[in-house]
């Protein structure tokens, strides 16, 4: 996705190693493919413009996911008030789609989850390479956040989550960023939280 989240991180992936970013939306794609960012992120259009990043834009899922070593999902989930449930429906569609395409990729997960979630659809599709990182970005300084993060988390302490890591700290400007390894229901509880706290 190339919201906030994954524009952000696709950027600062992107200063060091080759990242394509997949999106449903055409005129998104469009815009950025002419260094124009579609969401009001002042700092992320310096980068598109002045930096220089290995990073193109698609909305074929085919090339986007052929040969990746990551996966990053960053789609919208909405949490529904009725029914008191998440809605993970675009979510659960990209882990299918992405692992049908290319099963020996890790999946890190970065929308907003249930408790419980990375757990169940581990069983549920029996794919293990799955991983849930949160982020805590502000709308308008998503890039700024990611370069500065005040910590990183990663439901996983496998190799793949220690490297994950690795590329998130590589890409930053800040040293010295705090970073833990968790289980993934700890990941996900720290989200909500955070989410919780910050609305309080």
């Amino acid at each position: 996705g190339a919201g906030y989240v994954g524009l952000s991180i696709g950027i600062l992936l992107a200063q060091n190693h080759r990242v394509v970013t997949l999106d449903i939306d055409d005129n998104k794609i469009t815009l950025l493919n002419k260094k124009i960012s579609p969401i009001k992120d002042s700092l992320i259009e310096d980068y598109l413009n002045n930096h220089e990043l290995d990073l193109s834009f698609t909305t074929d899922p085919d090339l986007a996911y052929k040969n990746a070593d990551f996966i990053i999902i960053a789609t919208p989930t909405n949490y529904d008030s009725e029914t008191m449930f998440f809605d993970t429906s675009s979510v659960d569609k990209v882990i299918k789609e992405s692992n049908q395409k290319n099963p020996n990729s890790t999946i890190i997960i970065k929308s907003t989850v249930p408790i419980g979630f990375i757990n169940q659809t581990k069983q549920k599709l029996g794919i293990d390479s799955i991983i849930f990182s949160p982020e805590f970005l502000r709308e308008g300084s998503a890039l700024l956040d990611n370069l500065y993060p005040s910590r990183i988390i990663v439901g996983s302490s496998s190799e793949e989550a220690q490297e994950f890591a690795s590329l998130m700290q590589e890409g930053a400007l800040k040293k010295d960023i705090p970073v833990l390894f968790t289980g993934s229901m700890e990941a996900e509880a720290i989200k909500l939280f955070a989410n919780s706290y910050l609305a309080m």
